[in-house]
């Protein structure tokens, strides 16, 4: 598997001592020599690697990687520029766009947004080829837990966007004051017209920030 450098290493250390961390690393270890596994391992941490902690001021919570063939690529949401762009981030992109009037890309590729402090962080970080959710319950949420607190414990402010439920269930775990938590269904097709379409999460995300001194993010993919 790729390594975690840099300042979330240093932040994730206690992490990696743990029995469950040990554990899950021999599983992941095992799953990539046997099974078609995505993300590809030089890929598994680019959610960390390309936004260091000292940069984050937005978080965005996904669920666990695409499990089609090309897709996954670390940041939640995000396809490599060249693979057609899933339904859900689709949607994103319309909203993205009512909300703030930013042309839709020909790309789905998320990288600018994670180089610009936005942490696209997917709960469980592997995924058997054409089998989504098949390393739920490995470990893989108790280790992303630990970077949600991580990034909780932040003094600057965060906005943290939190779409369907299984990220809204890491509310409890954002209970800093400093920070904006806000909520809508997901973008998936099965949820966006429940209230993800409007919600105005990309406006009101720069508002708060410049509100507290901190420049907003430049949303164009």
């Amino acid at each position: 598997m790729a390594a975690i450098t840099g300042s979330w290493q240093a932040a994730l250390a206690q992490e990696f001592q743990k029995p469950y961390y040990k554990e899950l690393f021999r599983f992941v270890r095992e799953e990539y020599a046997t099974q078609v596994i995505y993300p590809p391992a030089d890929d598994l941490f680019n959610a960390l690697h390309l936004t260091p902690l000292e940069q984050v001021k937005v978080l965005i919570l996904g669920q666990d990687p695409y499990h089609e063939p090309g897709q996954a690529h670390g940041l939640c949401f995000s396809v490599r520029k060249g693979v057609p762009c899933p339904p859900s981030l689709q949607n994103i992109y319309r909203e993205l766009q009512d909300d703030l009037g930013i042309e839709i890309p020909d790309h789905g590729c998320l990288e600018k947004w994670a180089s610009r402090g936005v942490l696209l962080l997917n709960t469980v970080l592997t995924v058997r080829a054409h089998r989504a959710y098949s390393h739920r319950g490995r470990g893989w949420e108790q280790f992303t837990d630990a970077i949600i607190r991580i990034v909780n414990d932040k003094k600057e402010p965060v906005v943290c966007m939190l779409w369907g439920r299984p990220a809204q269930e890491k509310e409890t775990i954002l209970d800093n004051p400093a920070h904006l938590v806000l909520k809508a269904p997901h973008p998936s097709p099965l949820s966006a017209y429940r209230g993800f379409f409007g919600c105005k999460h990309f406006s009101r995300c720069n508002d708060f920030l410049t509100a507290h001194g901190v420049d907003a993010v430049d949303w164009r993919p």
